[in-house]
């Protein structure tokens, strides 16, 4: 939005929730278009990621890791699955319900999307010293917790 936070209301260039909000506005929208340029989205790079570090699990599991709802993670698994980059299998321990798991091309895309979503966080940060960034990621995590929105 270009809107320069010093010109203004005192009220306004000191109000935290509208700071985080802004800058959160500005680094969704950054990654939101990089990830586009590869063909995916957040809910993609979820997916995918959280199979890659927990291996194969339920559609009820990947929705509870992820927090994308079961009927959202459906058309996301879908849309992975026509591209070769996660399978559906019967469960083992249950027949009557499936276990995705990444594929080989998942890992692929993975490490083009983990490249790509570092570039951004790398530009979006670029202001700030690994010591704030690192205090940064300290304090959000804090906020996160605090407020339940960690997968």
């Amino acid at each position: 939005s270009g809107e320069a936070v010093n010109e203004g209301a005192e009220r306004l260039r000191t109000l935290r929730t509208r700071l985080l909000s802004l800058a959160a506005t500005h680094s969704d929208r950054r990654v939101t278009e990089e990830l586009a340029r590869a063909g995916a989205r957040k809910w993609h790079y979820a997916a995918l990621a959280t199979l890659d570090e927990f291996g194969p699990a339920s559609q009820a599991q990947l929705s509870d890791r992820t927090r994308i709802y079961r009927s959202d993670l459906v058309a996301v698994l879908n849309e992975l699955a026509e591209r070769g980059q996660v399978e559906r299998a019967p469960d083992p321990a249950d027949r009557r319900r499936n276990l995705v798991r990444i594929t080989a091309a998942g890992r692929r895309q993975l490490r083009t999307l983990d490249k790509l979503l570092a570039a951004v966080d790398d530009d979006v940060f670029a202001p700030l010293t690994p010591a704030q960034r690192a205090q940064l990621t300290d304090l959000l995590t804090i906020l996160v917790d605090h407020h339940g929105g960690h997968p």
